[in-house]
């Protein structure tokens, strides 16, 4: 056991993290005692701990989050560098940059947070709550949205109020009238996608006045009844009229259902989408004969027919392969899409060192893609046992002498 001695005040930022950062590392190691009681004691002043540290690190997100710093690491994002470099989940790295991002405008949130008198879920439930707020309406949830965690609710009620809140505010200043609900609420038009479990989508959001004309001029005519024999009611309607809007008329749909054409012919195996959710056979069938969605047909033993010529830039054959096996872009941590990416020759098509073959091919984002170009030095590449190339970023020179530790496991991370 090493001993730690500190003076909390003269004590620089870097030795105040580092000395948490031992204490936090022996503690860990501890065996919990015996006593039920002595350890909710224990749990609940560790959570309150917990707590202030997260206060102190969002703001130190906050400093990166405003700066270009991620970016001479070669990361796109704060979140990216969140996830890669600290090893969160998309969910906790998103809440952390909210709450950083919102700290300037919650003086009382920061406050009562840093001086730990509100626990950690509530600054990030009210900061989630105010995120697309204006300035004014942000001040009056805040205050609103503390009285509710004063009086003793949970976070979860504080967040069901807070998906609401701008209807709450109304209620209390009087001014849901008509006329005045334009000058207020949302600065933008928002809207959020989540995943369900069967591989759909549900959709929450709030479009400007400006916005809402686009939806209305352009779905509307698009949602109307095809006639007397359809019986979808209005949101299904506005749901197929979305769908072919973003189709563009079934024409330029990204979609890619992969599937033997033993399954085509009527076999039992299932088809998946490049995210690997799986399509039941009968389903793919039906999106084959769609001319929105392009069937990639895979022989024997998985193998991609039709791959295309060698030829300087990849065919249509070879980018559907590519996007099967790339989800996101090929560089450790990036979440784009690979749908969204451009084909990336891996040993350089200019060197003349990488044909236009689909073993030389990978997916790589815009961005990632100028940044391996010009800081070759920077990308190491390797190759998985299927075949998939991996781009990792190493440090930028002048930073390669600074301790670095390696991300933590994903049991560390959860």
């Amino acid at each position: 056991m090493s001993s730690i001695a500190v003076d909390l005040h003269a004590a620089s930022t870097a030795e105040l993290v580092d000395a948490a950062l031992r204490i936090a590392a022996e503690l860990a190691q501890r065996a919990a005692p015996d006593s039920p009681p002595a350890c909710m004691e224990l749990a609940e002043s560790l959570a309150r701990a917990g707590d202030l540290h997260e206060a102190a690190l969002a703001g130190l997100i906050a400093v990166v989050d405003a700066s270009a710093e991620t970016r001479r690491w070669g990361l796109p994002s704060t979140k990216a560098w969140l996830r890669t470099r600290v090893g969160m989940r998309e969910a906790r790295a998103t809440e952390r940059i909210t709450l950083a991002r919102q700290r300037p405008r919650l003086p009382k949130v920061t406050k009562k947070l840093a001086s730990g008198d509100l626990p950690y879920g509530y600054a990030a439930t009210i900061a989630d709550a105010v995120a697309r707020l204006d300035d004014t309406d942000c001040a009056a949830a805040e205050t609103t949205l503390l009285e509710m965690a004063d009086q003793g609710f949970s976070a979860g009620k504080v967040a069901s109020f807070g998906r609401r809140i701008r209807d709450v505010i109304a209620d209390r200043d009087g001014t849901d009238k008509p006329d005045q609900e334009s000058a207020r609420g949302y600065q933008r038009s928002w809207i959020t996608s989540t995943r369900s479990l069967d591989g759909g989508r549900y959709l929450k959001g709030w479009l400007n006045a400006e916005d809402a004309a686009v939806w209305e001029g352009t779905l509307g005519p698009l949602a109307k009844p095809a006639g007397t024999d359809d019986r979808r009611d209005l949101p299904e309607r506005t749901a197929a009229a979305l769908t072919t809007v973003l189709a563009g008329g079934h024409k330029a749909t990204k979609v890619t259902v992969i599937c033997d054409l033993d399954t085509l012919t009527g076999g039992t195996a299932p088809a998946r989408l490049t995210d690997g959710t799986p399509i039941p056979p009968q389903q793919a069938r039906r999106i084959a004969l769609s001319a929105g969605v392009s069937p990639l047909l895979l022989g024997p033993g998985n193998t991609p027919l039709y791959l295309g010529h060698r030829v300087r830039f990849a065919t249509t054959g070879q980018r559907q392969v590519l996007e099967t096996q790339y989800p996101t872009c090929a560089v450790h941590g990036c979440e784009v899409p690979g749908t969204l990416c451009e084909v990336d020759h891996v040993d350089g098509w200019v060197l003349g060192n990488s044909p236009t073959d689909i073993d030389k091919l990978a997916l790589c984002c815009s961005w990632h893609n100028r940044f391996k170009h010009t800081n070759a030095e920077q990308i190491r590449i390797s190759r998985n046992a299927d075949g998939r190339y991996l781009y990792r970023i190493l440090p930028p020179p002048d930073a390669r002498s600074r301790k670095t530790t390696d991300p933590p496991t994903w049991a560390q991370a959860a």
